[in-house]
């Protein structure tokens, strides 16, 4: 069955693939899905329609945009009881007619998202299904992020900070420099930054820029990424108090020239703010993940678009975010482990 949903290499070199170049081929197979799949043809002609909406903060800014495909995310029940009751969406058995991948490895299928947020987006799950769950995923992360570096970004949510198949191991790629976060990193970094770590391959430091707290790797090293995370994990873990798998996001990018990883783990508190629960005109649609951290807000709902304000991001990322004193914590806890670096 997982053959029957691989795009042959001579298909994809008839859309200008070529042989090794896993960023080159998903282009390709971006093209060519859209040739023979009306439902992502659509799902992508619709993004011609998206508006966006600026919001400038501390020297930096945030986009909300406002995107009606991508309802079915946002509005996606996570619950147990609605994830037994439905079928798993990501399962090759369960895959749309027309859908046709890439095989990654052993284990993995690069697909195209036919509800994209990037004008190129690609969901990558695990070829069976087994839980959303990093900590033995990480390097994939990394794999993925270097393969695909030339023109894409690779990001995961966590089973419960954003994903709309928790209970399905995937990550998901788009555009480089569509989430403001990555033009804007060297900002935060000056301004909002503490440097945990440095030497001549690596520095990693903590980051709060007042409305988001997280810790950037950036490393030539693959090996400093996986120590670096490992401690991440396990710290959170241990703040977690919980078997399940702590919450977070992660957004990874490769620079295919400096050959150098720049990875962003985003401690969470919480999957969706207030506002999203309450009824009526007080709702506000906005479940944030990887990439709403990452400065692209999404509203799938007209309303919501027109009527967020400043001041409801700032509640959001407030309640969603871990705390500041806890972060700080965290930080001292890690910056203690990195010393064995």
């Amino acid at each position: 069955m997982i053959a029957d949903k691989i795009v042959s290499t001579d298909e994809l070199r008839k859309f200008g693939a070529e042989d090794g170049d896993y960023a080159g081929q998903g282009r390709a197979l971006l093209a060519q899905q859209k040739t023979v799949w009306e439902q992502l043809a659509r799902g992508f002609k619709s993004l011609d329609t998206v508006r966006v909406r600026k919001f400038r903060f501390d020297g930096f800014d945030l986009n909300v945009q406002f995107n009606p495909g991508r309802i079915i995310s946002s509005a996606a029940k996570v619950d147990e009881k609605s994830i037994k009751e439905r079928k798993c969406f990501l399962c090759v058995q369960n895959l749309p007619r027309e859908q046709r991948g890439i095989a990654y490895g052993l284990n993995y299928l690069i697909l195209c998202n036919p509800f994209p947020i990037f004008p190129e987006h690609f969901t990558i799950p695990h070829i069976h299904h087994v839980p959303q769950r990093i900590d033995d995923a990480f390097e994939v992360l990394l794999d993925l992020s270097e393969d695909l570096g030339k023109y894409y970004t690779v990001f995961y949510n966590g089973p419960k900070c954003g994903a709309s198949a928790p209970d399905h191991l995937h990550f998901q790629a788009g555009n480089k420099g569509f989430m403001l976060i990555e033009d804007q990193h060297e900002h935060f970094k000056r301004s909002f930054g503490a440097v945990l770590h440095r030497n001549t391959r690596s520095e990693i430091t903590a980051i709060d820029d007042g409305l988001r707290r997280f810790i950037t790797i950036e490393t030539h090293s693959k090996h400093t990424a996986k120590s670096v995370f490992n401690s991440f994990y396990e710290l959170l873990t241990d703040h977690s108090n919980t078997d399940e798998e702590p919450m977070m996001n992660i957004i990874s990018l490769y620079d295919t020239g400096r050959e150098k990883w720049r990875v962003l783990l985003i401690p969470r508190a919480k999957h969706r703010p207030s506002f999203y629960f309450k009824e009526g005109s007080d709702k506000i649609l906005l479940s944030p993940a990887a990439v709403d951290f990452g400065g692209v807000l999404i509203t799938p709902v007209e309303k919501d678009f027109n009527l967020l304000t400043g001041e409801h991001i700032k509640q959001m990322f407030k309640e969603v975010s871990l705390d500041p004193d806890e972060f700080r914590n965290l930080i001292k806890q890690l910056q203690q482990k990195l010393e064995d670096l």
